[in-house]
């Protein structure tokens, strides 16, 4: 006969979508009932009453369940923790105290810090893909939505459900495999944020410290343009973050883009790379046209290898495509897409050159608490 045992070890190989937890390391699994004919009755308690992974959730335990020997009949009862249960297990989840887990010594998450000089260079459509080969690649990802002002990646990686509250815990929206937070996610109708400075490094903040990430490998944050609050806030909050630059080709976005590499410098991050962007149009008949001109990425690439005293290297020159575009508009990032083109290869490329790194995190279970 079966036992509650089976029962546990089968709902272990149940994950929650949201958390990426088996449901019996959160304490989901409220009650098991087998009767003598072979029935199993589970109740399976939700951190949220409504939570839009339930469905998924019940369907994925009654087949774990169905798949035991012995068992005949399968009941699976949705419930939904309450206020003591859902602290017992933010608390086990984050610990005891409010922190920012990726400024802990153990913590061995790749913060990257996307940004560039001046605005309408792509660098939100670059971090999107960016994140989603990424996450392609087996690796654990993240991003935040660091521009409050002007944010668009919800609109981007097609993030059509809400962030969760687990009391004062926020569970984030998952998207082609990368976890999502943005401030878009909290305002209704897409609702301008007229905030000054000391309420954007707290929504920062709060983006950090209380939302779950889980055991990423690595998080990339979508800044505005410029070198202003939120840039000096990243740095200031995760201190070892690393910089991205995103430019174009024309001097005017290269010039100002190697101004804010050279905050890193004061702010004593490392940038470790520039990608130009709508580097150059591919014509029918295979010739290129630089309609921004040539070299914006070169030219930072060589301001900033002097200025800093290391190599910052030229990652990658993404082509200008129509795919690009239109993915981005609707919610499917051309790295998604079933296609080969020269922007998804460029993309590949310099997500190669990121991922490498001593030590994958992929199955390690870093932030959670015992």
């Amino acid at each position: 006969m079966t036992s509650e045992n089976d029962v546990r070890q089968a709902l272990s190989s149940v994950i929650d979508p949201e958390i990426g937890r088996p449901i019996t390391d959160l304490n989901m699994v409220d009650s098991i009932t087998i009767e003598n004919d072979g029935t199993v009755h589970v109740t399976i308690l939700l951190t949220v009453a409504g939570c839009p992974m339930q469905n998924t959730i019940k369907n994925d335990a009654i087949q774990a369940l169905e798949a035991l020997d012995g068992v005949k009949n399968v009941n699976v009862t949705m419930g939904a923790m309450n206020d003591e249960q859902r602290e017992a297990l933010k608390e086990k989840l984050q610990g005891p105290s409010r922190t920012i887990p990726f400024t802990l010594p153990n913590n061995l998450t790749r913060v990257i810090a996307v940004t560039s000089g001046k605005g309408g260079v792509g660098k939100s459509t670059v971090t999107a893909n960016l994140a989603v080969t990424l996450a392609k690649k087996g690796m654990k990802v993240g991003v935040v939505d660091a521009d409050i002002y002007g944010f668009s990646i919800p609109r981007i990686l097609g993030v059509n459900d809400p962030a969760t509250a687990l009391n004062n815990m926020i569970i984030p929206p998952i998207a082609h495999g990368v976890k999502v937070i943005s401030i878009g996610m909290f305002v209704p109708d897409n609702t301008p944020v007229v905030w000054r400075g000391p309420m954007l490094h707290r929504a920062l903040e709060q983006f950090f410290s209380d939302v779950y990430w889980g055991d990423l490998d690595v998080l990339l944050l979508d800044l505005p343009p410029g070198t202003g609050d939120i840039a000096l806030s990243c740095a200031q909050l995760i201190p070892k973050s690393e910089v991205l630059i995103v430019t174009t080709p024309q001097q005017a976005a290269s010039e100002v883009a190697a101004r804010a590499g050279q905050l890193a410098e004061q702010t004593g991050q490392r940038v470790i790379g520039v990608i130009e962007n709508m580097s150059h149009y591919i014509m029918p008949d295979g010739s290129k046209n630089y309609l921004f001109g040539q070299g914006g990425g070169g030219i930072v690439s060589h301001e900033l290898s002097i200025h800093l005293g290391y190599n910052v290297p030229v990652l990658g020159n993404i082509p200008i495509e129509t795919d690009i575009r239109e993915g981005g508009d609707s919610g499917t990032p051309l790295t998604v897409q079933d296609t080969q083109t020269p922007a998804q290869h460029v993309f590949d490329n310099i997500a190669k050159q990121l991922h490498q790194r001593s030590q994958s995190l992929v199955g390690k279970n870093l932030p959670l608490h015992t």
